[in-house]
């Protein structure tokens, strides 16, 4: 075994230069080349190596063998054993907690289980999912339809949705005053809970007024101004723009190269008049269900890979690497020019409406994690007052004032909030 081994541990130092060029340079097209510096010097200094031990005597051959094979089952154990940890301990906590067992299925395992039973099942088709859609643009899911939606908290979130995709009782649709209108992403449609524990039931709640939430997630900026343009109506007394500091930028930047979303920005008086083309938004959700169907599917199998890569390994040693030998983060875009015009198109569209418009911000998990960069928060925070828009900083007002604002994340881990974040 020791004669192979330097042909293995040769083939493998190439096999991790070439996967290495390929993330770096085809996926990610040199993107992110701070990050991967360190796997291109690993897999030289491997390199070099295997090139070493063709050269020295067979009893060392044998023993770098052996320390070798025993750091690598080590290795495998440890990710095994850390893979296992976290959602052992989420069941544990779960359990305690409700006395459930917490659902370990995968989506597509969730969906071909209801399917079974219910052949209108669906699941949420983010919007941006249509973004290369020339003819149209969906803003919603399917409508009318038991809509499977994500599980962070134990348990999978269900709702039915409305006449229009949307995450809403239909009948709010039919109020004669519309107290609140919301727009978002997934924070706002509530991801990974159920009614009456989402934000617009919450609201609906405590305020007793009726509201409409036109959240869906993935949604940036400039979709959120499309679905003001497309699903606001005269009732609406007050309109709650909510942007989430984790990804509402980047979102912008994909939506900025549509064809369509751009002519919101272009043209006042555009409209894919999607209220009258439910119909074809269905047939497009549908459609999109059965490939993200096989993409969930595979998305199973990459789990299973991410093992062999030594995933949770490599980020538990990434959180104990000192900042300043880190590779440098991708820098997320600026609150910019076009963030400023959608916030005042959608200003003035509100208040043309007789409306109130108020801009809610919503903080990220990394934020009360580690050092935080509030450099994007001043920028936000500064042109939604020179747009003079109230501004609701659900960062300062709610989750500062927690003793610890992890507890209204789910099991304190990353993800969206829990039923306590909500309220």
């Amino acid at each position: 075994m020791s004669r192979i081994f330097p042909k293995i541990f040769f083939v493998l130092s190439v096999f991790l230069l070439l996967y290495t060029f390929y993330k770096s340079e085809i996926v990610w097209k040199g993107t992110r080349i701070d990050y991967y510096t360190l796997y291109y010097l690993l897999g030289w200094i491997l390199l070099v190596f295997s090139i070493f031990i063709f050269f020295i005597n067979h009893k060392i051959k044998e023993y770098i063998f052996i320390i070798f094979l025993s750091f690598l089952s080590a290795l495998y154990i440890f990710e095994f054993y850390v893979n296992s940890l976290e959602i052992n301990l989420k069941s544990k906590i779960y359990k305690d907690r409700n006395e459930k067992i917490y659902d370990e299925r995968e989506t597509f395992e969730i969906y071909s289980d209801f399917k079974k039973n219910d052949e209108s099942v669906v699941l949420t088709v983010a919007p941006n999912f249509h973004l290369t859609n020339n003819k149209l643009i969906a803003l919603s899911g399917a409508s009318n339809s038991k809509t499977i939606h994500c599980n962070e908290n134990g348990y999978y979130s269900i709702y039915q949705s409305d006449r229009y995709g949307f995450n809403n009782p239909d009948s709010e649709w039919d109020e004669k005053e519309i107290e609140y209108l919301l727009v978002g992403d997934s924070y706002t449609h509530s991801a990974c809970v159920n009614r009456p524990n989402d934000i617009t039931s919450v609201l609906r709640t405590l305020s007793n007024k009726s509201a409409l939430n036109l959240g869906y997630g993935g949604n940036g900026p400039l979709l959120q101004y499309a679905g003001l343009r497309e699903y606001l109506s005269k009732n609406v007394k007050n309109v709650l723009w909510f942007y989430y500091e984790g990804n509402d930028l980047i979102n912008l930047n994909n939506e900025l190269e549509s064809t369509i979303l751009n002519k919101y920005l272009d043209n006042s008086n555009f409209s894919q008049d999607l209220k009258n083309k439910q119909k074809k938004i269905d047939d497009l959700c549908n459609i999109a269900i059965e490939k993200e169907f096989t993409t969930l599917e595979n998305r199973n199998i990459y789990k299973k890979l991410d093992i062999l890569k030594l995933s949770a390994v490599r980020t538990l040693l990434y959180n104990y690497v000192p900042d300043k030998y880190r590779p440098k983060q991708q820098s997320r875009p600026k609150a910019g020019e076009k963030f400023y015009e959608i916030l005042r198109l959608a200003k003035n569209l509100t208040l043309k409406n007789n409306s109130k418009f108020y801009f809610v911000y919503l903080p990220e998990y990394s934020r009360y994690k580690s050092d935080y960069d509030n450099t994007d928060y001043h920028e936000v925070k500064k042109i939604v007052k020179q747009l003079q828009i109230p501004f609701i900083d659900i960062h300062a007002e709610v989750f500062e004032k927690e003793k610890n604002p992890l507890n209204l994340f789910p099991f304190k881990l990353k993800g969206h909030f829990n039923v306590n974040g909500y309220k």
